[in-house]
């Protein structure tokens, strides 16, 4: 069977009549990677097609995060409230009532661990029935198999008491989500099935170790490499759930190539993902947003390389990276060889621009680099005193000039400073002062002589030399506004920025490039990442609406690396004003991804769900 791919799909698709759609995945009221954004940033387009009684998520329940995520329902009368007070008088653990996101859909949520006492029983079962053996005091698929066991009884009870008279579609997300779908075929219940694969586990794990994974992917022999990865029961969850969906799709044409070899199943449809992109939307103020984050990365910059040296923040651009630490799989590596040569060519042609590429991930530390934050302080310091001189001057300067009868007369400013006021600004001036180079890691790693990043950066001494056009800054921890060094959370700094950069090898969608064109931020992705992909296959002219996709299909890595400094030098050349009119045509672009309209591919997997 041939995969449906985006492209084939007309214009305005009806969602099947006299139905009900539950979406189950394990990040409902839940965040914990990509899947989240997917589920939370589409509720509202779903609602609003099949309304809020025909619409349902089912997720885990975790006291810590249900606190911040769920509102308890006091209203039982509907089936589905009803479904979940029987569940409850049989000993359930569960939940009913609204997740607090936009939209406010109903959502039932179990938790795992109330039936652990049943849990030996529950893999016996999955053994037997499915012949899928999963080991014990594993944390992970522990909770999974709960999970799963009480969605399984969850709709077998609604299809008992008349409920799936209606047309039932349950759709589920990733494989900590699918198990209850083999069980669902197995007693022949009345649900129509929807399977969605947002990456293979195994293709992960593979491309992480194999730089030509898709050129190997029709030779690899699935059940061997799980194995040796310790992963294969699993890789049997995800196979077991495609091959009991009626309906199997994944994000994009390259993970279906994945699940064609490591799942055995050829995805029937693509479903790409989207955003809620009027949650970005921001129209005329782009610019100003940009600006005003801008000056914000500034005050780090500020106080992070000025102490050693300085240079002109009108003539400096933000690049950045981010996501989780996969130095291969998600490009840090061509990243870091692309920055070094781009800063070797901008060396030899003397460029006046600099440029501060900031690595925004995930490792182990054990605090923030004592160096760093004293930099911070101390320059926070000097700004309080220029403050205090500003307001000093500024009122006596108008005290006086109001005063001298007419005769106008310019005073001399630096009389009007109290020597206290000079004295303090210069001890802090001197105090912060220093001959050392900047750092390039703003934290104190827990394993420094074996990160890559910095071994690279080590190595290729691109470590903030005064003469490096290209500064680094190494963030090992995700941005918040708790985060002393910035002070604004990660789409405030996605602003701030003026160029997103995630050449990823293996990506089988990638949201960090979609949520930059969201933001009005250009961005480097390639044709190996699911959202790359997609926009060279569907978008024309996708470099000037701020879209740059690097081919890593068919060329070296030396070769990439050449093609991706090119495109951060052909950024660096742009003038101010070339890049303010990117930035405005990279917010329209985003609009193409809104699940206004690429929901219509889910609409298309649920008719093809209820035809079957």
């Amino acid at each position: 069977m041939n995969t449906l791919i985006p492209e084939e799909v007309e214009e305005e698709v009806q969602i099947p009549s006299n139905s009900m759609l539950f979406e189950i995945a394990w990040e409902v009221c839940n965040q914990v990677g990509g899947i989240y954004t997917v589920i939370r940033s589409k509720v509202p387009s779903v609602i609003k097609k099949w309304g809020a009684d025909n619409y349902f998520l089912i997720g885990p329940y975790f006291a810590d995060q249900a606190a911040a995520h769920f509102d308890p329902a006091t209203d039982y009368s509907t089936p589905v409230g009803k479904a979940v007070l029987k569940m409850q008088e049989r000993g359930f653990d569960v939940y009913y009532g609204q997740w607090i996101v936009s939209g406010r859909p109903n959502v039932v949520l179990f938790n795992p661990y109330s039936v652990y006492d049943k849990l030996g029983e529950i893999k016996h079962f999955i053994w037997q029935d499915y012949h899928i053996s999963l080991p014990g005091q594993d944390e992970l698929l522990d909770k999974v198999a709960a999970f799963g066991f009480q969605v399984k009884e969850f709709f077998r009870y609604l299809c008992s008491s008349g409920f799936c008279t209606n047309r039932v579609i349950a759709h589920f997300h990733e494989w900590m989500a699918g198990l209850p779908i083999p069980g669902l075929r197995k007693e022949n219940l009345d649900i129509k099935i929807v399977f969605t694969t947002h990456a293979t586990l195994l293709g992960r794990y593979l491309a992480m170790n194999d730089n030509n994974f898709y050129d190997h992917l029709p030779f690899y022999n699935w059940e061997q490499e799980a194995t040796n990865f310790n992963v294969k029961p699993i890789v049997e969850i995800e196979r077991a759930s495609a091959h009991g969906a009626h309906v199997f799709t994944t994000v994009s044409e390259l993970t279906g190539r994945e699940c064609t070899h490591l799942l055995g199943r050829t995805p029937d449809l693509i479903l790409p993902n989207g955003l809620n992109i009027q949650r970005f939307e921001v129209l005329h103020q782009v610019q100003n947003q940009h600006l005003e984050y801008k000056e914000k990365i500034h005050d780090f910059v500020m106080g992070h390389f000025f102490q050693s040296y300085s240079f002109d923040l009108d003539n400096t651009v933000y690049f950045f990276t981010s996501g989780r630490y996969e130095y291969h799989n998600k490009g840090y590596d061509l990243t870091l060889e692309a920055l070094a040569r781009l800063n070797y060519r901008m060396q030899q042609e003397q460029s006046e621009m600099t440029v501060v590429a900031f690595f925004i991930t995930k490792r182990p530390y054990y605090t923030f680099n004592p160096d760093v934050l004293h930099s911070k302080a101390m320059i926070e310091d000097v700004h309080r005193v220029c403050e205090e001189i500003k307001e000093q001057v500024g009122r006596r300067m108008y005290t006086k000039i109001t005063s001298d009868n007419g005769q106008y007369v310019f005073p001399n400013l630096s009389d009007m400073v109290d020597d206290y006021l000079r004295l303090k600004l210069r001890r802090n001036v001197q105090s912060w002062r220093t001959n050392q180079l900047p750092k390039i890691v703003t934290h104190t790693l827990v394993d420094d002589a074996k990160d890559e990043i910095l071994n690279f950066l080590r190595t290729a001494n691109l470590i903030n030399n005064r003469h490096d056009k290209v500064k680094v800054v190494y963030h090992p921890d995700f941005i918040s506004t708790s985060n002393p060094l910035f002070r604004m959370d990660y789409t405030q700094f996605v602003r701030g920025c003026h160029l997103g950069i995630f050449p990823s090898l293996y990506e089988p969608w990638g949201y960090t490039p979609l949520e930059c064109l969201a933001s009005g931020l250009p961005s480097i992705t390639s044709n190996l990442a699911g959202f790359g992909d997609y926009v060279s296959r569907n978008i024309l002219d996708n470099e000037k609406k701020g879209m740059y996709i690097i081919d890593r299909k068919n060329r070296d890595f030396n070769q990439t690396a050449d093609e991706l400094a090119n495109v951060m030098h052909r950024f660096v050349r742009m003038t101010r004003r070339e890049r303010i009119a990117l930035r405005y045509r990279s917010e329209e672009a985003s609009l193409h991804f809104d699940w206004s309209n690429l929901g219509k591919f889910y609409d298309m997997a649920y008719n093809m769900v209820v035809e079957r």
